[in-house]
């Protein structure tokens, strides 16, 4: 029952935040944060078994909360659609790679074939950042702002 409770909360949380953005009302609180951070909360969140961080990152200025929701949203979806028992995040300093993107999985994963909330909104998440999606075979790379040194 508390399982379900937190995915309920969850699930709320995510159609407020896609509401925001579709309405022109979301004002990202921006922040500096690293990337390993980020990457290492949402796969804590995924579950430390299923996903791994490596690399090394940098510091971006997002939302701290909602990026690491849209990258957990990406793993997740990768994970869930791809059949996959581990994704990866690869940090390349404000870049985060996900991986790998099964070929059934890549529509899905980038929001073209809407079967997965947490991916849809992920990616409306980092436009709204600032930042930028690219799929590059089985590769998902997710480009944060850098913060200025």
């Amino acid at each position: 029952m508390s399982e379900a409770t937190t995915q309920l909360g969850d699930l709320i949380d995510l159609l407020s935040l896609a509401a925001r953005i579709e309405s022109g009302r979301y004002e990202p609180d921006a922040r500096e944060v690293e990337t390993a951070e980020l990457a290492s909360a949402a796969a804590q969140r995924v579950g430390s078994d299923r996903a791994r961080v490596s690399g090394a990152g940098a510091p971006v200025l997002v939302e701290p909360a909602a990026a690491e929701a849209a990258l957990y949203g990406f793993a997740n979806c990768a994970l869930r659609h791809g059949a996959l028992d581990v994704v990866e995040l690869a940090l390349e300093g404000a870049e985060v790679a996900v991986t790998p993107i099964a070929p059934g999985a890549a529509r899905i994963v980038v929001g073209e074939d809407l079967r997965d909330l947490g991916a849809a909104v992920a990616m409306r998440v980092v436009d709204a950042l600032g930042g930028a999606i690219e799929l590059e075979g089985a590769v998902l790379r997710v480009r944060l702002p850098q913060a200025a040194t």
